[in-house]
């Protein structure tokens, strides 16, 4: 059974810096894409970032692009999101997301697990 755990949301100041991780279980971490997601009150979830099952590939929402960094360590089982230069648009819940089939990669494979959420609050 897969386990997604988020963790390293809070209350930033504009400007500030953020680092999200996810630890991950019960699949072959290395072998699948993972991504983050984000919702925020009165919108839909949408993507952030996402990462190829090697970390070779990555790519990033025009919103977030020169300020998030999205990057996985495979011997720990976890990827992470280094967000700097926040905004109160980034205020969201953010959701980490692993692919369904193994050795995919692209925007758009079916993201068929999902972690619990992590508040993320940026203050203007």
């Amino acid at each position: 059974q897969v386990r997604l755990v988020e963790s390293g949301g809070g209350l930033v100041q504009a400007g500030g810096t953020l680092r999200l991780s996810c630890a991950a279980s019960g699949r072959t971490f290395s072998s699948y894409s993972m991504g983050w997601f984000r919702q925020a009150p009165g919108k839909e979830r949408g993507l952030v970032a996402t990462i190829s099952w090697t970390g070779g590939r990555r790519s990033y929402a025009d919103s977030v692009k020169g300020r998030f960094i999205i990057s996985r360590d495979n011997a720990k089982n976890t990827v992470s999101l280094q967000m700097s230069g926040l905004k109160p648009e980034d205020t969201a819940v953010y959701y980490c997301a692993q692919a369904r089939d193994s050795r995919a990669y692209s925007d758009s494979v079916p993201w068929d697990y999902w972690g619990q959420g992590t508040q993320v609050t940026v203050s203007s």
